[in-house]
């Protein structure tokens, strides 16, 4: 059985975007990037909100541009390789491979696939992760904590939501990011 992941690339304030949508200050480095690597080796599936996907989208093609870092590459070949579904009303397609749409969230699929599963789930887009949160179906939570403090912008977690948490790594980069993995007790 697999797991239900959330990660987020937040500032210190709790937000993956600033309030004009940038989150640039949260690219990683080489070493944050392969740490992330490295967790996302467990994960068969993606589940995106459209807004995420639109975002990720961009590994389809990455490997087209040669000029890209081994890390990034690396990267690309685990995002390829994984199935991908996107919750939207809006996408008509989505325009990749291993890719299929979903028009509304629905909990007990979602609790159904992450049982079923042999790898593990991972869940992202603050609004549609919001509903996994809402459900009960997080197993863990996974923060790169950047240093950098934002003032508002898209929050990481949803407000109205309660968990208790089991602190099961944490880990400190050299550029100041703290990584902490959380247990949903």
């Amino acid at each position: 059985m697999g797991r239900l992941l959330c990660t987020g690339l937040t500032s210190l304030d709790g937000y993956i975007a600033d309030e004009r949508g940038d989150f640039s200050w949260g690219e990683p480095d080489v070493a944050v990037h392969a740490f992330v690597n490295e967790l996302e080796r467990s994960v068969g599936t993606y589940l995106y909100g459209r807004r995420m996907f639109e975002v990720m989208r961009y590994w389809e093609t990455a490997h087209e541009r040669p000029d890209r870092p081994a890390v990034e590459r690396d990267y690309t070949s685990l995002w390829q390789a994984a199935d991908k579904i996107v919750f939207s009303t809006t996408l008509d397609d989505a325009g990749t491979k291993r890719t299929r749409l979903e028009r509304r969230f629905d909990a007990d699929a979602v609790r159904d696939l992450v049982r079923s599963s042999t790898r593990d789930v991972s869940i992202a887009g603050p609004g549609l992760a919001a509903h996994a949160f809402r459900a009960a179906l997080v197993d863990e939570v996974r923060l790169f904590l950047h240093p950098v403090v934002v003032g508002g912008g898209t929050r990481f977690l949803p407000d109205g939501v309660r968990l208790s948490l089991e602190l099961a790594e944490e880990r400190r980069f050299d550029n100041g990011v703290v990584f902490l993995r959380y247990r949903v007790r």
